[in-house]
């Protein structure tokens, strides 16, 4: 009895948190980043604060390469980090950058962020990602850069958005998607596993736990969740329409993917079904685990360098130009 009040108190608090503002949980990775560039006008050029949509934060920063002398290029796609609720593509520039180096077209790109007088929720920032990309392809086009490819990535929050758009909403891209790359991206929103509860049979028997997945599924989803569907099975279409893992599919791109064991903000549990579906459809992808470190992914200098020179390989791979 004691150990159940215990986990009911850990879950209501979890959820009375994540009430006012459920994504502070996914704060930005400490990661350091090695894929660093002296950046000049030899290298490249960036237009920032360039407008695809109408919301304030519709917004993204174009990094293009100096060499304009090729017929095609690449696009390079990063989505910024900050649990949903914070963050900017400026934060990404260094990484940015280095793709510019390497001769590709590459964007960071800013979305709507949830705030305390806001619902925003993973549909509306997923599908305000999925608006840009042919926004920012036409831009491209216009100041000289034709582009036939791209690759998607990000980091924590920016990870699952990426993961997202790879393998949901592919096949609105107006150029071919050739791999998805990202760290510590949420692969999944099923609330028994952020909340600790997957352990059990009927997770969702209590009132107490049927309540604390309701408002976490609706607070994610942006849907009315109540306390039947939870216990119905109801809730699941809505939270596998925002996981990622749900989509893969024999056709999926290739996945580079790095998640730390000890991550207490995304649950390490949540990369298990994330691992079986690109496994049993065959899809090519490394799985990078960081053995000593949570959701910063700090204590694993060897699977980090490791996770950088595999984006290369993977660049140089599954991306033409």
């Amino acid at each position: 009895m004691k150990k159940m009040m215990w986990i009911l108190t850990c879950i209501l608090t979890f959820v009375f948190v994540f009430s006012g503002s459920v994504f502070l949980k996914l704060k930005v990775p400490t990661l350091s980043n090695p894929l660093h560039v002296d950046w000049s006008d030899s290298v490249g050029t960036v237009y920032t604060d360039l407008v695809y949509g109408e919301e304030e934060l519709n917004n993204y920063d174009l990094y293009v390469p100096a060499d304009q002398s090729k017929e095609t290029y690449g696009l390079v796609v990063y989505l910024h980090a900050g649990g949903f609720t914070s963050g900017d593509k400026s934060d990404d520039a260094d990484m940015l950058k280095y793709f510019t180096s390497k001769g590709y077209v590459a964007a960071g790109i800013n979305y709507s962020l949830r705030t305390d007088t806001n619902t925003v929720n993973l549909n509306q920032m997923s599908q305000e990602i999925k608006q840009s990309i042919p926004v920012i392809t036409k831009e491209a086009a216009e100041l000289g850069y034709n582009l036939d490819e791209m690759a998607i990535s990000g980091g924590s929050a920016g990870g699952a958005l990426a993961l997202l758009y790879a393998y949901r909403d592919v096949d609105s891209s107006p150029i071919p998607l050739k791999m998805v790359f990202e760290g510590v991206g949420p692969p999944s929103f099923e609330p028994s596993i952020w909340l600790g509860m997957d352990n059990m049979d009927n997770p969702y028997e209590t009132d107490e736990a049927a309540k604390a997945g309701a408002s976490f599924a609706s607070v994610m989803t942006g849907e009315s969740i109540t306390v039947e569907m939870m216990r119905n099975g109801e809730y699941k279409k809505y939270v596998d329409e925002i996981s990622p893992y749900t989509h893969i599919t024999k056709n999926s791109v290739p996945t580079l993917a790095a998640y730390g064991t000890y991550d207490k903000v995304v649950p390490f549990g949540l990369t298990k079904n994330f691992i079986e579906a690109l496994r049993d459809n065959s899809v090519p992808h490394d799985f990078i685990e960081f053995k000593r470190s949570g959701h910063g992914l700090q204590n694993d200098r060897k699977e980090s360098q490791l996770y950088f020179e595999k984006i290369n390989e993977y660049l140089d791979k599954y991306m033409s130009h």
